[in-house]
């Protein structure tokens, strides 16, 4: 075990830095002169790489959530305030979802910083396609996670700024002049994305396995992705093709794996209950190992919640219970908490409300914050070992209902399985269920406000609001149409000066 780790841990380091770290030399060998004279040589260096491209894609984890959720309408100051109900600042962040980022306060930099691991994928597919030091099957599962993986960073590259490098070869020597290409047009980013899942899903042939308890990249991840991508483009110019598509990709992963909704929605992230039923991919998380490090600026400092009040324990938070640890620079809004049922065991599962109380003992709510991600108390000390979800099966259900729903079939069954699971005992199919609720009426608004309650936390509301249409930006955000180039985000001033081949994003000033 300490071998595979120090082995994998090599394989990060050495790897080359990509796109990332652009403005000065490193002082490393090249990836390409450290790698082929003592890595490569084993199944073990190439199981190890592999663990390596895992541990990069976690710590990209705070872009995931950045770039998909908190340019919608779950977190933010709410109305009348310019700080969180503790009077913790949000220190730049709430640049996001007031949406008047600019280059000198991007939101997320350098891309997300996913250029690194789309050079170590670039690096992996190479070696792959030239070795003969692992079984054939070992490197098609390989072939398929590396290209499905790299289908993935374009997808998010494609979403949040249309235009990208598109860069499929890996980069040896980390020089600023090797990094002077301009960004491609963002249908050729799709175009890459598309061949790409097509090829990861070939390599995996008929494996449906996902290993590593559900932390690997798997066949089913791909099928999930492709589901993603051809919703996106049916919503637009694909129409009720590109909708069949994504329908036949989300019946392949449900009908090859063994995944069911749990009866407990708490349960779903429970720290203790890891590669669980019903999860597809997930970022890992262990203690002692690494945590959920973005979750600080979600929940509040121990000191302050201490202060405040829980209505429905009817108590006061304390330091030890409630040892959160973090600063709150990104509160989940009131309203956001008052939008679900009382019966919605999302609603305090997801969000944590936090209240103050009179001399008459009256509570009045402060504020909120996210309370998904609850972690595991070690030492007197709360570890946030959460795993992360990336795809799961509530996703699968509720995408294939927007499938459905773009096909004029009938998302019902879906949409109530969700349902069901979030109401519990309470459920009542004539009050609850599909198509009984006002806003059925409209299956897309049905689905968007679930997938709204369902999925707090997990970097998913922006980008479903963008998927379904500008529209829904523009109804559900503060950003108005007359702003649509803000849709995508600017490019920052160091990525831009490193790279003067790269224009900034239509819309935002280039210096």
């Amino acid at each position: 075990m300490k071998t595979t780790m120090i082995i994998s841990l090599i394989a990060i380091s050495i790897g080359a830095t990509g796109l990332t770290s652009c403005n000065k030399k490193l002082d490393l060998v090249p990836v390409s002169t450290i790698s082929d004279a003592s890595y490569w040589k084993t199944p073990d260096q190439f199981d190890a790489f592999v663990t390596g491209l895992h541990t990069r894609f976690r710590d990209h984890a705070q872009g995931f959530m950045y770039l998909g959720e908190l340019r919608g309408d779950i977190f933010g100051n709410d109305a009348g305030t310019s700080a969180s109900f503790t009077g913790e600042a949000s220190q730049g962040l709430e640049r996001m979802w007031l949406h008047n980022l600019d280059l000198d306060n991007p939101g997320v930099s350098n891309y997300g910083d996913f250029y690194s691991n789309i050079n170590q994928l670039n690096l992996l597919i190479s070696k792959l396609n030239s070795t003969n030091v692992v079984t054939e099957a070992t490197k098609q599962y390989y072939l398929g996670i590396a290209h499905g993986m790299r289908a993935f960073y374009y997808f998010q590259l494609y979403r949040s700024w249309g235009k990208a490098i598109l860069q499929t070869e890996a980069i040896a020597d980390i020089d600023v002049a090797n990094l002077a290409k301009e960004a491609s047009p963002a249908n050729e980013v799709l175009d890459l994305v598309r061949q790409d899942i097509e090829t990861s899903i070939s390599h995996f042939v008929s494996d449906y396995s996902i290993r590593s308890n559900k932390a690997f990249w798997s066949k089913s991840a791909s099928l999930m992705l492709k589901a993603e991508v051809f919703l996106w483009t049916a919503h637009r110019e694909g129409g009720a093709a590109d909708a069949e598509v994504a329908k036949q990709a989300l019946l392949e992963v449900q009908s090859n794996l063994s995944l069911n909704l749990l009866t407990s929605y708490r349960e779903v992230f429970d720290a203790a209950n890891k590669g669980n039923a019903e999860m597809i991919f997930v970022i890992r998380h262990q203690l002692n190992e690494a945590t959920l490090g973005f979750i600080g600026n979600f929940v509040p400092q121990t000191g302050l919640i201490a202060n405040f009040y829980d209505s429905l324990e009817n108590r006061q938070f304390s330091v030890t219970a409630d040892n959160y640890g973090g600063i709150l620079r990104a509160p989940t809004k009131i309203q956001t908490y008052r939008k679900f049922e009382e019966d919605d065991t999302r609603k305090n599962t997801s969000i944590q409300a936090a209240y103050e109380k009179d001399n008459e003992g009256k509570y009045r709510m402060a504020g909120c914050f996210l309370r998904k991600f609850q972690g595991e108390q070690n030492a007197g000390m709360r570890a946030y070992t959460n795993d992360y979800p990336i795809y799961r099966y509530a996703d699968l259900l509720l995408l294939l209902a927007e499938a459905k729903a773009i096909l004029g079939e009938n998302p019902a069954d879906e949409i109530n399985q969700v349902r069901q699971r979030a109401y519990g005992s309470n459920y009542q199919a004539a009050v609850h269920g599909y198509p009984n609720q006002l806003v059925d009426t409209n299956p897309a608004e049905a689905i968007l406000q679930e997938r709204f309650f369902e999925f707090v936390g997990e970097g998913k509301r922006w980008y479903d609001l963008r998927r379904f249409g500008d529209a829904f930006v523009y109804k559900y955000t503060g950003l108005p149409a007359s702003d649509a180039y803000k849709l995508y985000w600017p490019i920052d001033r160091n990525t831009l000066t490193n790279n003067r081949s790269l224009a900034q994003t239509d819309g935002y000033s280039q210096f």
